[in-house]
């Protein structure tokens, strides 16, 4: 088994074309993004025992929330990790040791519903689960960005744009899966693990077995490095050893932070914000969430594709200043209960979230190289973890705080796009300064 997973088993043949890895980058990331729905799963679990309603020894709503909190640290973690020995082995034992992981993770999580044992929950997909996700994330952006050196933004891209639409598939499969096992005894999540964990790992595995990657040299027919934007894109290569002493690459981690930090505190108070804010209906929220799902998916494809156009560096500041605008009008929004505008404000909002996602690959290609991009990526992710904790924490406690100073609730939410806007406004400057990487930091052997 290990040496068809072996690096040198995947180098593509003559001929091959490069248009059959995409498919196999999103095999993965559609598996994985079914994180961003897991919040389905989070009141069927305050019910295992009690089945139509929580009994006194079912576990507590705000217990249940750390799963996918735990996930998102051991994602950013893992990636930091195993970056580097991703680069090493290739992208298919990496795509199978995450479809392990991530399948994996699900099937403990079942055993510890089964035995009514939570810290088996967290350790399955909080852990292992997480785990699995950090390695498939970043298992497929180096590849492509060897595959794609003329179009690296759209090929990430069409790749994490699969991480970003994976709720939309994981959601209402989650759902169905649940109302088909469910009996009067069981609430389904044990089966609907299970069940989603095999599903899983056998579609990963079609990822994991046909992607390739290209001979050492190779380059697409007739392309040359072009000379817009000359200054910033480098034909140099660093490894991940050095870019960590750069300081393009604390700068970069802080444009991500920034950016995500901003963008998920808005995503996941989606749904009470507009409730309290305009007054719209509880279906009509959910729907405002599915909408949002669309947005962020696109986002990352188009923003990424354009920023092959108009360049990375360009691309953040249209993500930070724009952004920063619409953050702004959000309250203004707010205050002339037009559900248009709120709506298409924040729809415009969360498609530049995904989008720092989709282009931060690029952008790292594009300063440090392509000879461990796979493994910065991976630590720059740790940027992601620590958004994921502070973006939700600031927006809820701002959002209480001012409840509890007499604030009313549909105005609760101002102060806190204002501080967001300053969160936007940190990042244009990081990424305004980020300059070429000196020279000395490049490899003397180019690969």
């Amino acid at each position: 088994m290990a040496s068809i997973l072996d690096r040198e088993r995947i180098i593509a043949p003559p001929g091959h074309s490069r248009w059959l890895v995409p498919p196999a980058a999103l095999a993965v990331h559609l598996c994985i993004g079914q994180a961003y729905g897991f919040s389905v799963f989070n009141l069927p679990l305050t019910k295992v025992i009690g089945i139509t309603k929580s009994a006194p020894d079912d576990w507590k709503l705000t217990s249940v929330a750390w799963i996918f909190g735990v996930a998102i640290v051991f994602l950013g973690l893992s990636a930091a990790v195993f970056g580097a020995w991703l680069e090493r082995v290739g992208p298919r034992k990496a795509m199978f040791a995450s479809a392990c992981c991530f399948a994996g993770g699900f099937l403990v999580s079942a055993l510890g519903v089964k035995l009514h044992v939570f810290g088996l929950v967290i350790l399955g997909y909080g852990v292992l689960g997480g785990i699995g996700l950090g390695i498939g994330y970043i298992s497929p952006v180096s590849t492509l960005i060897k595959w794609f050196p003329d179009r690296p933004g759209m090929a990430t891209g069409m790749a994490i744009m699969g991480f970003g639409g994976g709720a939309l598939i994981g959601s209402p499969l989650g759902v169905n899966l649940m109302k088909a096992y469910s009996s009067p005894v069981s609430v389904g999540v044990v089966e609907t693990f299970v069940t989603m964990g095999v599903a899983y790992f056998i579609f990963m595995m079609f990822g994991a077995f046909t992607v390739r990657i290209p001979p050492v040299g190779w380059k697409p027919e007739g392309w040359t490095q072009p000379v817009t934007q000359q200054k910033l894109i480098t034909t140099a290569n660093v490894t991940v050893s050095n870019a960590v002493k750069t300081p393009q690459f604390y700068l970069l981690w802080a444009v991500l932070f920034l950016n995500v930090s901003a963008g998920i505190g808005v995503l996941q108070t989606a749904s009470p914000m507009i409730q309290q804010t305009v007054g719209v209906s509880a279906a009509s929220a959910a729907g405002f969430v599915g909408l949002l799902s669309l947005f962020n998916m696109g986002g990352r494809f188009f923003w990424s594709s354009l920023s092959d156009k108009l360049g990375r560096k360009p691309i953040y500041a249209i993500y930070f200043a724009l952004g920063g605008l619409l953050y702004a009008l959000v309250p203004k929004a707010a205050g002339l209960h037009s559900v248009p505008f709120f709506v298409a404000l924040v729809c415009v909002i969360i498609s530049m979230y995904g989008a720092g996602f989709a282009t931060i690959p690029a952008y790292l290609r594009d300063l440090f190289g392509t000879i461990q991009v796979g493994a910065i990526h991976g630590r720059l992710l740790t940027a992601w973890s620590a958004a994921g904790v502070v973006g939700p924490l600031l927006i809820n406690f701002m959002r209480d705080y001012q409840v509890a100073h007499g604030v009313p609730l549909a105005q609760s939410y101002d102060r806190t796009m204002i501080i967001l806007v300053g969160f936007l406004a940190l990042g244009f400057i990081c990424n305004a300064l980020v300059t070429p990487v000196d020279s000395r930091f490049h490899e003397k052997v180019m690969q």
